[in-house]
C-alpha cells in the first residue's frame, strides 16, 4: 500500500501476505482514527488502485472486496511471533494444496 495512504489513515503496515482469497494485515491504527475506518479505506484504496490498473476488474466484478473483516488485537504477544505467523501462511496454504491433491 502506498506510504502516502497509510500515513493519511494513520496507519502503518507491518506486515502484509496476500493469499488466494483474502489478506493477513498486521498494521497499528492511531486510535483517534479507528481500525473500522482504517479497514474501509484500505479495502476502498485497493480497489480503486487495481480497477485502475486492470480495467478488466471494472466489468468482470461488481466488488473486489465483501464487507467483513476479522480483526484480532495482539496484546501482549511478541511482535516477532505475529509477523512469523504471517510470513508462514503461504507456506501452510502450499502444503495444504499439495495435500489435497
Amino acid at each position: 500500500m502506498a506510504p502516502e495512504k497509510c500515513s493519511e489513515i494513520k496507519a502503518d503496515i507491518i506486515e502484509l501476505e496476500i493469499m488466494p482469497d483474502h489478506v493477513h494485515l498486521l498494521m497499528e491504527v492511531d486510535p483517534q482514527y479507528g481500525i473500522n475506518r482504517a479497514v474501509r479505506s484500505i479495502k476502498g484504496y485497493t480497489s480503486f488502485t487495481l480497477r485502475k490498473e486492470f480495467k478488466e476488474l471494472t466489468t468482470r466484478l461488481p466488488t473486489l472486496w465483501t464487507n467483513s473483516y476479522f480483526v484480532s488485537t495482539v496484546g501482549g504477544a511478541p511482535l516477532a511471533a505475529i509477523k512469523q505467523y504471517i510470513e508462514n501462511q503461504k507456506t501452510s496454504e502450499r502444503k495444504k494444496k499439495n495435500n489435497d491433491v
